[in-house]
């Protein structure tokens, strides 16, 4: 029976663990395999027949677009269809990663539901989904599991506990923090910036900044947002309107106030990113402290 080869190239081991989950929940006879950057990823494509290339953009010693370039370059690689898994949604990324010859796009943040459909339509088109299907029934199972949560546990709720050892529970059961005005809070002068989720965007408060996490504060909307849930922080860069973006998954999820309809909520974001610049813009968003419109400093 023909095997159906899955490459996933990303430098955040959550996001791989992410996208290997969600493959092998809805295809059980896929094959994966991964790679940390696009370098090694060239390596393995040397040695293994790839049906699939799942990538992220930015990552250190080979970009995916770098990657994507390569292998289009490359008579026995150039027709293997190739996603970029990426935050990087302006059009001028989109416009060069097609010229280069990318077969789609699967943005971060991003939900099963959104990375099964796009993997199905890709391998539809190479033939690859029929040879899926008839490797087991539960194939092409039709429900689509849009909780990270329940995509990394199984559907079992856990208990997720912060460095300081205090459980901080899913967003399913938000947990109120000490007892803090948030009127307060909010017009304090804190930084801001935008947060996208797989349900959404919305503008959050930067309230603490470091090389691997950000306490965020955001307006509670309709749904809450959820523990292990993807996530990129939208940062302007200097005053000439970039974008800096900082992929990472929600660590923990509480109430902002004492009480359980608490209409803001407190976000702790940890970064997964391991790009040098991303590291380097970090550090310099640190290091310049209070006079960073963005965020206060502490964290």
């Amino acid at each position: 029976m023909s095997r159906v080869n899955v490459l996933v190239v990303d430098d955040a081991t959550f996001i791989r663990d992410l996208v290997k989950k969600g493959l092998r929940d809805h295809f059980p006879g896929v094959q994966i395999h991964e790679a940390i950057n696009g370098r090694k990823a060239q390596q393995l494509l040397g040695r293994v027949a790839i049906d699939l290339i799942l990538c992220d953009w930015e990552m250190p010693e080979m970009s995916g677009l770098e990657l994507l370039s390569w292998c289009r370059e490359e008579e026995v690689l150039k027709g293997i269809p190739f996603i970029m898994v990426t935050s990087r949604g302006d059009k001028e990324n989109v416009v060069q990663a097609i010229q280069a010859g990318v077969s789609d796009f699967i943005g971060k943040p991003f939900s099963n539901e959104q990375l099964v459909t796009k993997v199905r339509k890709a391998l539809s088109r190479t033939g690859k989904l029929q040879a899926l299907q008839s490797q087991g029934p539960k194939a092409l199972a039709t429900g689509f599991a849009n909780d990270s949560l329940a995509a990394l546990t199984g559907g079992k709720a856990e208990v997720i506990k912060s460095d300081d050892g205090d459980p901080a529970k899913p967003a399913a059961g938000v947990q109120p923090l000490a007892p803090k005005p948030a009127a307060r809070a909010i017009t304090a002068g804190r930084g801001q910036g935008q947060l996208r989720l797989p349900g959404g965007t919305t503008a959050c408060v930067i309230k603490a900044l470091s090389l691997k996490e950000a306490l965020l504060v955001v307006k509670r909307g309709e749904s809450l947002p959820q523990v292990l849930e993807s996530a990129v922080l939208d940062l302007e860069q200097g005053e000439g309107g970039e974008v800096a973006r900082l992929n990472g998954y929600l660590h923990a999820v509480a109430a902002f106030e004492p009480k359980p309809d608490s209409e803001w909520l407190q976000l702790t974001l940890r970064f997964v990113d391991r790009d040098p610049q991303k590291l380097d813009y970090l550090s310099r968003l640190i290091a310049r402290g209070t006079a960073q419109k963005h965020f206060s400093p502490g964290a």
